[in-house]
Order: C-alpha cells, then structure tokens, then sequence
C-alpha cells in the first residue's frame, strides 16, 4: 500500500463528491434542465470513478462497504458510452443514492489513515 499516492486520490475524490452536490444543490429538476450542468456532473463523476481505480488494492481490500467494480463499471460507461446517449435520470440517481455511502466510506477511509 502506498499511503501517500492513496492520500492523493482519497482527497480527489472527496473533492470531487463535495464539487458535485455544490453544483447540483440536489436540485435534481436544475440538474435534468441544465446541459451545462450535467457535463461539469460527468467531469466530475468521471475523474472521481478514475481515481477510485487507481487506489491501492489494498486500501480496498480493507473497506468492504464500497463496490469497487461497479464503480468502475460506471466509469467505463460514462467515459465509453457517451455517443449512446447518457441516462441522466440514471446518473442522477447515482448521485443521490449511492454518492453519499461513497462520501462516507471514503471520509472513513482518510479519517482511518490520515486524520487520526
């Protein structure tokens, strides 16, 4: 395990968690209107699902809780599938069922190694 290269994407991502309810506000309504929005929401999802990826195996080996490959799956459908058209009511809810268990395992995760 490489504590410091995790540290790095454990902070990305929660960044990018924070940056996605910023800009939606959970106004799941602005976010269907929005095309602008929706794009700054897929960048964002995007760089977040990588960087899940390129976290060590065993930091997450050690949080059971998060789904690992379906996160990957998400970022391989987002990234790959775009011509297809993306759900918006699918990744909307992403955002608001799953995204916040994901917040939460990997506030865990920082508090657990880096903040304790």
């Amino acid at each position: 395990m490489n504590l410091e290269r995790d540290r790095v994407y454990v902070e990305h991502i929660l960044e990018c968690i924070d940056k996605i309810n910023d800009y939606t506000g959970k106004d799941r309504d602005r976010f269907m209107r929005d095309p602008l929005l929706q794009d700054a929401v897929l960048r964002r999802l995007q760089t977040m699902a990588e960087s899940t990826q390129r976290l060590s195996d065993d930091l997450k080996e050690s949080v059971l809780d998060v789904d690992w490959r379906a996160l990957s799956g998400f970022r391989n459908i987002l990234v790959h599938d775009y011509l297809d058209g993306i759900d918006f009511y699918r990744v909307w809810d992403a955002i608001e069922n799953y995204l916040p268990d994901l917040q939460r395992a990997i506030a865990s995760i920082s508090n657990q190694f880096w903040h304790e």
